[in-house]
Protein backbone atom coordinates (compact mmCIF):
# COMPACT_ATOMS: atom_id res chain seq x y z
CA UNK A 1 0.00 0.00 0.00
CA UNK A 2 1.34 3.23 -1.06
CA UNK A 3 1.78 6.88 1.38
CA UNK A 4 -1.20 8.43 -0.55
CA UNK A 5 -3.20 5.24 -0.11
CA UNK A 6 -3.08 4.23 2.86
CA UNK A 7 -6.04 4.84 5.22
CA UNK A 8 -5.71 8.31 7.64
CA UNK A 9 -4.57 6.95 11.06
CA UNK A 10 -5.55 9.59 13.18
CA UNK A 11 -8.89 9.86 11.44
CA UNK A 12 -9.27 6.06 12.48
CA UNK A 13 -8.49 6.12 15.47
CA UNK A 14 -10.67 9.14 16.20
CA UNK A 15 -13.57 6.90 14.49
CA UNK A 16 -13.02 3.81 16.86
CA UNK A 17 -12.61 6.46 20.03
CA UNK A 18 -16.21 7.95 18.91
CA UNK A 19 -17.69 4.26 18.30
CA UNK A 20 -17.00 3.78 22.34
CA UNK A 21 -17.54 6.73 23.50
CA UNK A 22 -20.85 6.99 21.48
CA UNK A 23 -22.11 3.57 22.58
CA UNK A 24 -21.26 4.66 26.27
CA UNK A 25 -23.16 7.56 26.68
CA UNK A 26 -24.47 8.55 23.89
CA UNK A 27 -24.86 11.91 21.47
CA UNK A 28 -25.66 14.50 24.02
CA UNK A 29 -23.29 12.98 26.74
CA UNK A 30 -20.42 12.15 24.82
CA UNK A 31 -17.13 14.11 25.21
CA UNK A 32 -15.67 15.40 22.35
CA UNK A 33 -12.39 15.91 24.53
CA UNK A 34 -12.47 12.50 25.72
CA UNK A 35 -12.72 11.29 22.27
CA UNK A 36 -9.32 13.18 21.20
CA UNK A 37 -7.81 12.00 24.52
CA UNK A 38 -8.69 8.31 23.69
CA UNK A 39 -7.31 8.97 19.98
CA UNK A 40 -4.14 10.46 20.92
CA UNK A 41 -4.94 13.66 19.25
CA UNK A 42 -7.12 16.80 19.76
CA UNK A 43 -10.03 18.31 19.66
CA UNK A 44 -8.81 20.74 17.39
CA UNK A 45 -8.01 18.02 14.99
CA UNK A 46 -11.38 16.24 15.65
CA UNK A 47 -13.23 19.18 14.33
CA UNK A 48 -11.10 19.49 11.24
CA UNK A 49 -12.15 16.15 10.06
CA UNK A 50 -15.40 16.33 11.46
CA UNK A 51 -17.70 19.61 11.81
CA UNK A 52 -19.80 18.97 14.86
CA UNK A 53 -20.50 15.94 17.52
CA UNK A 54 -23.53 14.82 15.62
CA UNK A 55 -21.96 14.69 11.99
CA UNK A 56 -19.18 12.34 13.87
CA UNK A 57 -21.91 10.32 15.28
CA UNK A 58 -23.78 10.44 11.91
CA UNK A 59 -20.67 9.09 10.29
CA UNK A 60 -19.62 6.34 12.97
CA UNK A 61 -23.76 5.18 13.02
CA UNK A 62 -23.63 4.87 9.41
CA UNK A 63 -21.06 3.14 9.26
CA UNK A 64 -22.15 0.65 11.94
CA UNK A 65 -25.03 0.37 9.99
CA UNK A 66 -23.35 -1.08 6.38
CA UNK A 67 -21.05 -3.58 8.92
CA UNK A 68 -24.49 -4.86 10.02
CA UNK A 69 -26.30 -5.07 6.70
CA UNK A 70 -22.85 -6.91 5.29
CA UNK A 71 -22.81 -9.04 8.03
CA UNK A 72 -26.20 -10.11 8.87
CA UNK A 73 -27.65 -10.04 4.86
CA UNK A 74 -31.13 -9.77 3.88
CA UNK A 75 -32.56 -12.63 2.28
CA UNK A 76 -36.34 -11.40 1.09
CA UNK A 77 -37.10 -15.17 0.64
CA UNK A 78 -35.84 -16.11 3.93
CA UNK A 79 -36.55 -13.48 7.04
CA UNK A 80 -36.23 -16.14 9.43
CA UNK A 81 -32.79 -16.51 8.84
CA UNK A 82 -31.94 -13.12 8.42
CA UNK A 83 -33.93 -12.46 11.73
CA UNK A 84 -31.97 -14.99 13.15
CA UNK A 85 -28.23 -13.37 11.74
CA UNK A 86 -29.66 -9.95 13.33
CA UNK A 87 -30.42 -11.71 17.08
CA UNK A 88 -26.57 -13.65 16.77
CA UNK A 89 -25.02 -10.18 15.82
CA UNK A 90 -26.41 -7.63 18.48
CA UNK A 91 -26.20 -11.03 21.15
CA UNK A 92 -22.34 -10.58 20.16
CA UNK A 93 -22.20 -6.76 20.27
CA UNK A 94 -24.35 -5.21 22.56
CA UNK A 95 -22.52 -1.96 22.39
CA UNK A 96 -23.27 -1.97 18.72
CA UNK A 97 -26.38 -1.47 19.26
CA UNK A 98 -26.62 0.51 22.30
CA UNK A 99 -24.30 2.75 19.98
CA UNK A 100 -27.74 2.68 17.11
CA UNK A 101 -30.02 3.02 19.91
CA UNK A 102 -28.78 6.45 20.96
CA UNK A 103 -29.52 7.95 17.41
CA UNK A 104 -32.89 6.28 17.50
CA UNK A 105 -33.75 8.54 20.87
CA UNK A 106 -31.83 11.65 20.68
CA UNK A 107 -32.46 12.41 16.76
CA UNK A 108 -35.73 10.73 16.93
CA UNK A 109 -37.30 13.52 14.50
CA UNK A 110 -34.49 12.52 11.88
CA UNK A 111 -35.08 9.68 9.06
CA UNK A 112 -32.81 7.39 7.85
CA UNK A 113 -32.83 9.00 4.96
CA UNK A 114 -31.44 12.23 6.16
CA UNK A 115 -28.16 10.16 7.05
CA UNK A 116 -25.45 10.09 4.42
CA UNK A 117 -25.04 8.10 1.53
CA UNK A 118 -24.16 4.78 3.13
CA UNK A 119 -26.97 5.25 5.56
CA UNK A 120 -29.64 6.01 2.86
CA UNK A 121 -28.36 3.23 0.43
CA UNK A 122 -28.19 0.31 3.08
CA UNK A 123 -32.04 1.11 3.68
CA UNK A 124 -33.08 2.10 0.37
CA UNK A 125 -31.55 -1.53 -1.07
CA UNK A 126 -33.38 -3.55 1.73
CA UNK A 127 -36.23 -2.26 0.78
CA UNK A 128 -35.86 -2.47 -3.10
CA UNK A 129 -35.71 -6.20 -2.34
CA UNK A 130 -38.60 -6.76 -0.38
CA UNK A 131 -40.45 -5.50 -3.56
CA UNK A 132 -38.79 -7.31 -5.47
CA UNK A 133 -39.46 -10.76 -3.53
CA UNK A 134 -42.91 -9.50 -3.26
CA UNK A 135 -43.04 -8.90 -7.43
CA UNK A 136 -41.88 -13.09 -7.88
CA UNK A 137 -43.86 -14.56 -4.98
CA UNK A 138 -41.15 -15.40 -2.41
CA UNK A 139 -42.84 -12.87 -0.03
CA UNK A 140 -46.65 -11.78 0.50
CA UNK A 141 -47.40 -8.65 -1.16
CA UNK A 142 -50.17 -7.97 1.18
CA UNK A 143 -46.93 -6.54 4.10
CA UNK A 144 -45.95 -2.89 2.95
CA UNK A 145 -42.24 -3.65 2.35
CA UNK A 146 -41.53 -0.75 5.51
CA UNK A 147 -43.75 -2.55 7.91
CA UNK A 148 -42.02 -5.48 7.12
CA UNK A 149 -38.27 -4.54 7.57
CA UNK A 150 -39.30 -2.72 10.82
CA UNK A 151 -40.76 -5.39 12.19
CA UNK A 152 -38.78 -8.23 11.37
CA UNK A 153 -35.88 -5.83 12.96
CA UNK A 154 -37.80 -5.11 15.74
CA UNK A 155 -38.60 -9.19 16.54
CA UNK A 156 -35.42 -10.10 16.36
CA UNK A 157 -33.80 -7.01 18.59
CA UNK A 158 -36.90 -7.89 21.21
CA UNK A 159 -34.30 -9.15 23.97
CA UNK A 160 -32.22 -5.92 23.56
CA UNK A 161 -34.70 -3.42 24.08
CA UNK A 162 -36.26 -5.58 26.75
CA UNK A 163 -33.30 -6.57 29.58
CA UNK A 164 -35.85 -6.15 31.82
CA UNK A 165 -37.88 -9.49 30.52
CA UNK A 166 -34.76 -10.98 29.86
CA UNK A 167 -34.13 -11.16 33.23
CA UNK A 168 -37.41 -12.67 33.93
CA UNK A 169 -36.98 -15.17 31.64
CA UNK A 170 -33.37 -16.35 32.85
CA UNK A 171 -36.01 -17.13 35.94
CA UNK A 172 -39.30 -18.54 34.37
CA UNK A 173 -38.50 -19.51 30.96
CA UNK A 174 -38.70 -23.47 30.70
CA UNK A 175 -35.42 -22.76 28.79
CA UNK A 176 -33.68 -19.74 29.89
CA UNK A 177 -31.03 -20.29 27.56
CA UNK A 178 -30.10 -17.30 24.90
CA UNK A 179 -30.65 -20.49 22.18
CA UNK A 180 -34.48 -20.77 23.51
CA UNK A 181 -34.68 -17.25 23.07
CA UNK A 182 -33.25 -16.96 18.94
CA UNK A 183 -35.39 -19.80 18.24
CA UNK A 184 -38.82 -17.81 19.28
CA UNK A 185 -37.03 -14.29 17.32
CA UNK A 186 -36.95 -17.21 14.30
CA UNK A 187 -40.16 -18.80 14.53
CA UNK A 188 -42.08 -15.83 15.22
CA UNK A 189 -40.48 -13.95 11.85
CA UNK A 190 -41.64 -17.65 10.52
CA UNK A 191 -44.86 -17.01 11.31
CA UNK A 192 -45.33 -13.82 10.38
CA UNK A 193 -43.49 -14.47 7.12
CA UNK A 194 -43.60 -17.85 5.85
CA UNK A 195 -40.73 -18.75 2.99
CA UNK A 196 -42.53 -19.67 -0.16
CA UNK A 197 -43.48 -23.50 0.35
CA UNK A 198 -43.97 -22.95 3.98
CA UNK A 199 -47.84 -21.91 3.80
CA UNK A 200 -47.09 -18.59 1.92
CA UNK A 201 -46.80 -16.49 -0.08
CA UNK A 202 -50.62 -17.10 -1.50
CA UNK A 203 -51.18 -14.85 -4.52
CA UNK A 204 -54.10 -12.41 -4.19
CA UNK A 205 -53.82 -12.17 -0.30
CA UNK A 206 -53.04 -7.95 -1.04
CA UNK A 207 -56.87 -7.00 -0.83
CA UNK A 208 -57.05 -8.14 3.17
CA UNK A 209 -58.10 -11.70 2.25
CA UNK A 210 -56.21 -14.38 4.49
CA UNK A 211 -53.49 -16.57 3.56
CA UNK A 212 -51.99 -19.84 4.10
CA UNK A 213 -51.89 -20.62 7.69
CA UNK A 214 -54.65 -18.45 8.23
CA UNK A 215 -52.37 -15.03 8.19
CA UNK A 216 -54.54 -12.42 7.45
CA UNK A 217 -53.32 -9.90 4.92
CA UNK A 218 -53.06 -6.44 5.27
CA UNK A 219 -54.74 -4.75 2.54
CA UNK A 220 -57.74 -3.95 4.38
CA UNK A 221 -58.65 -1.68 6.77
CA UNK A 222 -56.39 -0.95 10.09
Amino acid sequence: MTASSAPDSTRERIVGAAKTEFSRYGIAGARVDRIAREARTSKERVYAYFRSKQALYAFVAGRELAAVAEATRLDPADLPGYAGRLFDYFTAHPERFRLMGWGRLELAEMSLLDGDEATRGAVLSKVRQLREAQESGQLDPAWDPVDVLTLVDQIATAWLTRTDMAAVAAQLARDPGTAARRAAVVEGVRRLFPAAGDGGPVAGTADGGVGRGGKVGRGGGG
